[in-house]
C-alpha cells in the first residue's frame, strides 16, 4: 500500500477515534434525561467490556486470519482470577487484574505455539477443545470457583479514592480502556506489523517467502487478543460482583465470533459495530425467545453471510 494511502487512512482512523470519543462522553448526558433510555448506560457498560474481547478478536481473524473458538476461555481465565485473588485471598483489584492478563497471556502462548501450527477446521477444533477444558476446569474447581453455584460477594475496583460503584461511573471506566485498546489497535494496523499480519491472512506461503516471520506474528496476536479478553473479563467480574461457569461456554465464544462477522471480520470498527447491534438485541429482545434465541442468533448470521458479506461496516462504507 502506498505510504499515502497509509498516511490517509491513519488520518480518517483518528478523526472517528476522536467522534467516539466525543460521542461516549456525551451519550450519559443524553440518555440520563430520558427516562425509558437510562438502562442504556447500563448496556453500554457490556457493550464496552465486550468490545474489548471482539478487538482481539478482529485482530486475529480478521487482519492475521487464524480462527478462535476459544476467547470465552480467555474472557473467563481473567474474570475468575480477578475473583479469586481479590474474593478469596484479599488481594487490591488492580494488582489481580494485572495477574489475570500476565496469566492468560502466559497460558495464551503455551497453547498458541503448538495450536496456531493448524490451519483452517483444525485450528478451530484445537481452540473449542481448550475452551471446553477451561469451562470443565470453572465446573469442577469448586473450591477456587464455587462450581456451577458460582462466586459472589467479589469486590468492585476503584481509581483512587473513586469507587466504581455505578453504572455512569463504570461506564466511564470501561470505556475509557476500550479507547484504549482501539488506539492500541488501530497503531497495530497502520505499522509494519498490521501489513505482516494483512500478508499472513492472505497467504501464508507469500509471507514466508519475503521474509515474513508467520509463526512469530501469529503467536504475538494470539497472545494480545488473549490479553484483551482477559481485561474484559476482570471489568466484568468487578461489575457484576458473581461469576458462574455458564457465562464463559462455548456459545459465548460463539457469540464473540458473531459479533465480528456482522460487523465485519476485517475492520476494527465493524467489531465495534457488531459488538453493538448483538448486545442490544440480546438485552432487548432476544431474551423473549428464551431457549430459541440460538435459532434466532443462528438466522441473523446466516443473513449477514448471504447479503452483507463484508459485515455492517461494508454498507457503512458504501454510504
Amino acid at each position: 500500500m502506498p505510504y499515502d494511502s497509509i498516511t490517509a487512512a491513519r488520518r480518517q482512523d483518528l478523526r472517528v477515534l476522536v467522534g467516539l470519543a466525543a460521542g461516549i462522553i456525551l451519550f450519559p448526558a443524553v440518555v440520563l434525561h430520558i427516562a425509558p433510555l437510562r438502562h442504556y448506560v447500563d448496556i453500554m457498560v457490556f457493550v464496552g467490556i465486550f468490545s474489548l474481547v471482539t478487538l482481539g478478536l478482529t485482530l486475529l481473524m480478521g487482519y492475521a486470519g487464524q480462527v478462535s473458538l476459544g476467547q470465552a476461555a480467555f474472557f473467563g481465565l481473567g474474570a475468575y482470577v480477578s475473583a479469586i485473588l481479590t474474593g478469596r485471598f484479599g488481594w487490591p483489584a488492580w494488582p489481580a487484574v494485572l495477574a489475570g492478563m500476565t496469566l492468560t497471556g502466559l497460558v495464551a502462548f503455551l497453547v498458541g505455539v503448538p495450536s496456531l501450527k493448524l490451519k483452517g477446521h483444525y485450528l478451530a477444533m484445537a481452540t473449542l477443545g481448550f475452551g471446553v477444558i477451561v469451562y470443565v476446569v470453572f465446573n469442577e474447581e469448586v473450591s477456587l470457583t464455587g462450581g456451577p453455584s458460582g462466586m459472589a460477594d467479589i469486590p468492585g475496583i476503584a481509581v483512587g479514592p473513586w469507587q466504581m460503584d455505578t453504572p455512569l461511573k463504570y461506564y466511564y471506566f470501561v470505556w475509557f480502556f476500550v479507547l484504549v485498546a482501539l488506539a492500541f489497535s488501530l497503531n497495530i494496523i497502520h505499522s509494519r506489523v498490521g501489513r505482516a499480519l494483512r500478508s499472513i491472512h492472505g497467504s501464508e506461503v507469500a509471507a514466508n517467502a519475503m521474509g515474513v516471520p508467520t509463526a512469530s506474528y501469529k503467536t504475538r496476536i494470539f497472545v494480545v487478543s488473549a490479553v484483551y479478553a482477559s481485561m474484559a473479563g476482570s471489568l466484568y467480574t468487578h461489575y457484576m460482583t458473581f461469576l458462574s461457569p455458564s457465562s464463559f461456554d462455548l456459545f459465548w465464544s460463539i457469540k464473540f465470533l458473531m459479533m465480528v462477522v456482522v460487523g465485519g471480520m476485517t475492520s476494527i470498527w465493524g467489531a465495534l459495530l457488531g459488538t453493538c447491534l448483538l448486545t442490544y438485541l440480546s438485552n432487548e429482545w432476544l431474551h423473549m425467545f428464551h431457549d430459541f434465541d440460538v435459532l434466532v442468533y443462528g438466522f441473523i448470521l446466516l443473513l449477514i453471510i448471504m447479503f452483507l458479506p463484508k459485515g455492517l461496516i461494508g454498507v457503512v462504507r458504501r454510504t
